[in-house]
């Protein structure tokens, strides 16, 4: 009975037909195990122990269990990792990460700072603007009292001087009618008297300038 056999070569898989007893038992050498085997045994004293089963050969590696070799270098590769973590990668990563906190932190205390000074400002103009304006308002009532007072002493002036010269032109007015109603009584009694002489022959200047100035003071009176 022949059995196929697939090895690999330098340039690729070779395949291969070896007579098999029907025992099971291997025909095959340890020397000719070496040219078949994927894996075969190091010693031949190893192989001896297996021929009677079957092909001096070797089992190969798990395809999903690590060697041990394997899980000695991941080990010791994350037991260096953990302590270079722990005693120099972590402290650098949590000194760098409480900088930038305390800097935060920082920049925080100091924008509430100027906040704080900001607001501290504004209630400071706002009190002085309420000052400036309660002066301005208190100055702009001073000017109004003054200008009042100003303008009442003004128009008091005016008025008194409107007065006295309307006392003057009405004194005035009364002498010069005064003076006009002497001069018209004094030519009413002349033509009078003259009318009552060459009338009578004779003028009583007395009664003639009674009636004139009784006839006047009547007309003056209606």
């Amino acid at each position: 009975m022949l059995t196929a056999v697939v090895t690999r070569g330098a340039t690729g898989f070779d395949v291969a037909f070896v007579p098999q007893a029907d025992g099971g038992a291997g025909d095959m050498t340890y020397e000719e195990s070496l040219d078949f085997c994927e894996f075969p045994f190091e010693e031949a004293e190893f192989a001896d122990q297996y021929e009677a089963t079957g092909y001096p050969c070797e089992e190969g590696p798990s395809p999903i269990l690590p060697e041990a070799k394997e899980l000695l270098w991941g080990g010791g590769s994350f037991v260096v990792f953990l302590v270079l973590m722990r005693f120099f990668l972590y402290p650098k990563l949590r000194k760098g990460m409480d900088a930038r906190y305390a800097k935060v932190e920082d920049g925080l205390e100091q924008a509430d700072a100027a906040r704080a000074a900001a607001r501290a400002e504004v209630t400071e103009y706002e009190a002085a603007l309420a000052t400036v304006r309660a002066e301005a308002a208190e100055r702009v009532d001073a000017a109004r009292a003054t200008l009042a007072g100003e303008r009442e002493t003004r128009l008091a002036e005016v008025n008194a001087e409107i007065a006295a010269q309307r006392e003057a032109a009405m004194a005035e007015s009364r002498a010069a009618r005064e003076a006009a109603e002497a001069d018209v009584r004094s030519a009413v009694t002349d033509v009078t008297s003259k009318v009552l002489e060459l009338a009578i022959g004779r003028a009583p200047a007395e009664q003639v300038d009674a009636a004139v100035a009784d006839v006047m003071n009547s007309e003056v009176r209606s």
